[in-house]
């Protein structure tokens, strides 16, 4: 593609991104917008809570029933009393997993809700970036973060409103119980707190920063996988497989690290825990016993403390399994937000116009533009292309020809100067309008997954069938079309795979054809043809052409020679302006290349 765009080759250093932070630059300002997509299910929400108030309530009433068995009936050999008792307990438990298994199935419900309108958030953002954005960033990388990213937060929050609740009720409603049946015993089982508290916040600040890196470093990865995918055959060409195994292997190597240290950091919690649970239940029996001794509690009381206290340090592992969690999940979140905070550069201006049919008289006023900042691609571009006129844009490879396509289409806005559609600024129409009324061929030709008949119809999705084969006839495109096995509803793979360059570029040209647009542009786009197609190719274009404003990038000088007016470009400069005629009259740069193009034909 003619384009002075700066699209680095980085074979061999990964892939092109912005390296995310080491660790999350503002974890509340990321749980808080978090809660904002959360608290979106109101009704999810009231209904799990309950559900967790009914379970965490019942389970408490456990214990304490069971301190009162053993107290008033076992100890007292009463058989009948203790087999009620012991069924009216059989019938809390149970209640309690019903009401456990509801609140888990209400809050995945939840969780999935949230996650799906955040993803959906994340993908249309996505649309409204510009292509610098996606010019500087791997697609395995946003594709990490619109999958893996997200759903490593889909994990947390499907655990995590339902285990705050639960833990925060269960530890204010067991200090409650422990109180009002010893208090000496419930001191005693609090002094383990603080240590449990410290630990665990030792350990989570030293994870947080290894998750981050663990999401970077598989952003990285999947970014170097995709590439390498895309470009298998220039790999295979080139005879740099081995190479590109020895860069994976350093970047899974690097991921492997990087998530080996996250997992093993957040991995101490676990074992950490148990070991001051265990700790705190050893201090509590021995004081129990001592207690029990001296005549201050009974045995009842005794085993309902153990239970108590098992469920005192339950809900304070999960907080902080829960925070180890959270961990990769912020990580990842912050990664999201960090896609949907990015500007879009190109944005509609209040009240904009609505272009829904443009005459086509486009005027390049004094247009300089830079796509890295103090390195312009484009100097004082100045032009008038009158409705209906075909203009043709000549130039060595990185001139700047597809850079004036870029910009007018819209995909930038100018630095300097001003572009003009029909007496307006380009950038004070609707950008969808723009878009609409403009038909562009590129180059390098992209088919989506679907038939060809679909492919065709995305230029105009309420086409009938008969305008799709008629847009086809006019592209040249029908005469391959109709020897395929399915015509017409061909399966086509990503990026039309199936088919060779020359087969999608007329399907892209047929598309165009059917969007009947205002304003035509072609990038090259009979390059990929034999002769006698870009013939009959020539002859539909012309009849697509006639009445319309028509911008022509082209190497093939002879498919130019009828333009109306002749840009050529140098090194973004036009250098010479005017008809073939003109130009090959002025002994310049056109006529060189004319000169040149008729050498290389002799030859």
């Amino acid at each position: 593609m003619s384009q002075s765009q700066p699209k680095q080759m980085n074979f061999g250093r990964g892939p092109r991104m912005g390296a995310p932070a080491e660790k999350a630059k503002n974890q509340k300002a990321t749980l808080a917008r978090v809660w904002h997509y959360v608290k979106q299910q109101k009704l999810g929400l009231f209904l799990s809570i309950f559900f967790v108030m009914a379970s965490t309530f019942l389970s408490l009433a456990g214990p304490y029933m069971i301190g009162h068995i053993i107290d008033d009936y076992i100890i007292k050999k009463d058989i009948d009393g203790t087999i009620r008792l012991g069924i009216v307990l059989a019938v809390i438990f149970t209640v309690a997993s019903i009401l456990t298994w509801l609140q888990t199935y209400v809050m995945i419900q939840v969780a999935m809700k949230t996650i799906r309108t955040l993803r959906l958030d994340l993908f249309q953002k996505l649309q409204t970036l510009t292509l610098r954005f996606f010019d500087q960033r791997a697609l395995g990388d946003l594709m990490s973060r619109v999958t893996n990213d997200i759903d490593n937060l889909n994990t947390a929050l499907a655990q995590s409103v339902t285990q705050i609740v639960s833990s925060i009720l269960t530890v204010i409603g067991v200090s409650i119980a422990m109180f009002t049946l010893s208090w000496q015993l419930a001191i005693v089982t609090l002094i383990i707190i603080p240590l449990i508290v410290f630990t665990t916040k030792q350990i989570i600040k030293r994870s947080s920063k290894n998750y981050a890196a663990r999401q970077r470093d598989l952003g990285k990865l999947n970014g170097y996988i995709e590439e390498m995918i895309t470009g298998a055959e220039v790999l295979t060409l080139f005879g740099k497989e081995q190479q590109t195994i020895d860069i994976f292997h350093q970047q899974n190597e690097n991921l492997r690290n990087s998530a080996q240290r996250a997992e093993i950091t957040s991995g101490l919690l676990g074992p950490i825990n148990n070991f001051m649970n265990n700790l705190g239940l050893a201090v509590v029996i021995g004081t129990g016993a001592f207690l029990a001794v001296k005549g201050v509690v009974t045995v009842g009381i005794i085993a309902a403390f153990v239970t108590y206290t098992r469920q005192f340090f339950r809900p304070l592992n999960q907080l902080s399994n829960l925070l180890n969690t959270f961990q990769s999940a912020i990580a990842g979140a912050e990664r999201v937000f960090e896609i949907m905070d990015e500007p879009s550069e190109v944005s509609d201006v209040p009240n904009a116009i609505e272009a829904s049919s443009l005459k086509g008289d486009v005027v390049f006023k004094q247009v300089s533009f830079s796509y890295v900042p103090d390195k312009p691609v484009l100097k004082n571009i100045h032009f008038h292309a009158k409705a209906g006129e075909t203009i043709a844009l000549v130039g060595p490879t990185g001139s700047g020809k597809t850079t004036i396509i870029n910009l007018l289409t819209r995909f930038y806005d100018v630095d300097q100067g001003e572009i003009l559609i029909d007496g307006h600024n380009i950038e004070h129409y609707q950008m969808a309008g723009i878009r609409q009324r403009v038909g562009v061929v590129l180059q390098d030709t992209y088919l989506f997954s679907g038939t060809i008949r679909e492919n065709i119809r995305f230029g105009k999705l309420d086409a009938t069938d008969e305008e799709v084969v008629e847009a086809a006839k006019i592209a040249n495109a029908h005469h391959f079309i109709k020897y395929l096995p399915a015509q017409y509803d061909t399966p086509v793979q990503a990026g039309g795979a199936n088919l060779s360059q020359g087969q999608r570029q007329l399907i892209a040209i047929a598309r165009a054809i059917l969007e009947n647009a205002d304003i035509l542009i072609l990038d090259e786009a009979t390059s990929s043809v034999d002769t006698q197609t870009e013939v009959d190719i020539q002859k539909g274009l012309q009849h697509l052409m006639r009445g319309r404003t028509s911008f022509v990038i082209a190497h093939r000088l002879k498919t130019i020679e009828n333009a109306d007016q002749i840009l050529v470009i140098q090194q973004g400069e036009i250098v010479e302006q005017g008809s073939h005629h003109e130009l090959m009259q002025q002994q310049g740069i056109y006529r060189h290349l004319q000169q040149k193009l008729l050498l290389e034909q002799v030859e």
